[in-house]
């Protein structure tokens, strides 16, 4: 059986008009679900996306085998009755499951349990009929407990845009922040970290829990893609755009701390950062099939950039605290004030309506669903995004994607020859050029030979690491400049920073000039 199902966490302020609105469709009666969730020891399922568990769904005990789908939306989902408390693999002779299960080399065993009341009703709309579940719980491993508040909306009968039509309306009246991890998944990281605990001495285990709740919590980093080079334009950038998209949601549900531990600091500059990585790679393969590929509606595409921008002054402001200042403190600058605060917080800006609705509308564009609800921030309430018209003359990726980014290259070298003679703004253009390049190149990597991509991205990654601290001076530059009314020290840091710009001009200019010489790729 195919799942089609969306997953939100419930931010604490929105659960009990999330319970009231449950129960003026239905009163839904509360049923306790404890599962048992089974893998080997060196957790062969998982690493195959793959969960098998055991679950009390009152007095009836239902065996479930799941596992990954062709995208984030879909799950494959065996269901079945058990007469008593213990597996039966010979249910999936002749099922999807049975190939996964029988190539197991270990036994399996209980990895971790979840503990949750569950409240479901169902909605019949238009397009079809959707099961909403509402499940409070834990997630536990050894010692170890996740919270667990969630909404779920399955899709029982009906099209998928009756699924996201219902979903984005109680996101938006309700503030839910999409989730794409399943409790197996959360599962397994937690018995991961529980495994890792009890390894140690008892009088250790303390600093080591706290290291494994920040690696649970540990920012999502930019992932390898495979593209083959028989696939259509098309396909690329369905593949590229579910690898970006994974990176900005995980990174996002982090942020929105919906079940991160009071007492628990994330590093979120770090998420910000992936955040924004995530953001840049697409915009970055939005360029590069430009042409080849139908990309998404334009409303979509220009919500990206007003949400890049956003979180980009939390970026900013933790670039001048965290790096510019410190620089400035140890050459001997006297103290001064901290940059002025942003209008909102990294986790603000994670759970803020416009974004999430945005998130989830590109959910749906991706997995095939071209009408989705949820409009993103720059569009009129209720309003579609027009589609965009399909390529009429289909093109080899290959071919394209290298004489793209061939472009580009010549663009770059050219354009920094006398970097040292251009003003901010064309030095700003020349570092977003670099970073398309860069992700660019990285997104379609598997087209060229490796040892050439290596050495490339290389000289490229020096560059860029030089117009990065040139764009982050030039940062700074404009906070202190307005500080020098109230603030004379602030002489200094202009000072300071002038120097060092004339340093890094210099680096740039050889850097730009590594670049040229280097062997290309797609030569």
């Amino acid at each position: 059986m195919l799942e089609q199902e969306l997953k939100f966490s419930v931010p604490r302020a929105s659960r009990k008009s999330v319970a009231a609105q449950l129960a003026s469709l239905q009163p839904p009666p509360r049923v306790r679900l404890r599962a048992m969730y089974f893998d080997t020891a060196d957790r062969q399922l998982a690493r195959r996306h793959a969960a098998i568990r055991l679950r009390q769904e009152g007095r009836r005990w239902v065996q479930t085998f799941k596992m990954a789908g062709a995208d984030a939306l879909s799950r494959i989902e065996l269901n079945h009755p058990c007469p008593r408390r213990e597996l039966d693999l010979t249910v999936y002779t002749g099922t999807p499951a049975e190939a996964v299960l029988a190539s197991l080399t270990g036994e399996l065993q209980v990895r971790y349990e979840t503990d949750v009341w569950r409240r479901a009703v169902s909605a019949r709309t238009r397009g079809g009929t959707v099961e909403i579940a509402y499940d409070e719980g834990v997630i536990r491993a050894g010692e170890l407990e996740l919270p667990v508040c969630e909404l779920e909306f399955e899709l029982a009968s009906g099209r998928p845009e009756a699924l996201f039509k219902l979903a984005a309306r109680w996101q938006r009246q309700h503030g839910l922040v999409l989730d794409v991890r399943s409790k197996a998944e959360r599962g397994d990281g937690l018995a991961n970290a529980a495994a890792r605990i009890t390894a140690v001495p008892l009088d250790a285990q303390s600093a080591v829990r706290e290291k494994e709740i920040l690696r649970f919590w540990a920012p999502r980093a930019a992932a390898e893609v495979n593209l083959e080079k028989r696939a259509s334009p098309d396909e690329a950038l369905r593949i590229v755009t579910a690898e970006c998209f994974d990176q900005i949601v995980r990174n996002a549900t982090a942020l929105a701390a919906v079940e991160v531990p009071a007492d628990t600091i994330l590093p979120n500059e770090e998420l910000v950062h992936q955040l924004r990585v995530g953001m840049r790679r697409l915009r970055s393969a939005w360029r590069l099939f430009d042409g080849a590929a139908a990309l998404p509606p334009q409303p979509l595409q220009d919500a990206v950039r007003e949400h890049f921008a956003a979180f980009g002054r939390v970026r900013d402001r933790d670039v001048i605290e965290r790096g510019v200042l410190p620089a400035l403190l140890e050459a001997g600058m006297p103290a001064l004030p901290a940059p002025p605060a942003v209008s909102m917080d990294a986790a603000g800006l994670a759970c803020a309506p416009g974004f999430q609705g945005w998130l989830l509308a590109m959910l749906a564009w991706n997995v095939g669903v071209r009408e989705p609800a949820p409009a993103p921030a720059s569009a009129a309430a209720g309003t579609v995004p027009p589609a965009v018209p399909p390529i009429a003359d289909p093109v080899k990726l290959a071919p394209f994607v290298t004489a793209r980014l061939r472009k580009w290259h010549k663009r770059l070298t050219r354009g920094g020859e006398h970097f040292a003679l251009l003003d901010d703004e064309r030095r700003h253009a020349l570092r977003k050029l670099a970073k398309r390049l860069r992700y660019g190149l990285a997104l379609s990597q598997s087209l060229y030979r490796r040892d050439y991509v290596r050495a490339y991205r290389k000289k490229l990654s020096a560059l860029q690491d030089i117009l990065g601290e040139v764009n982050d001076l030039v940062v700074a530059r404009g906070h202190y400049a307005g500080l020098i009314e109230t603030h004379s020290q602030s002489w200094f840091a202009l000072g300071w920073i002038a120097a060092r710009l004339d340093e890094l001009e210099a680096k740039a200019e050889d850097a730009f000039r590594d670049l040229g010489a280097v062997r290309t790729p797609w030569k």
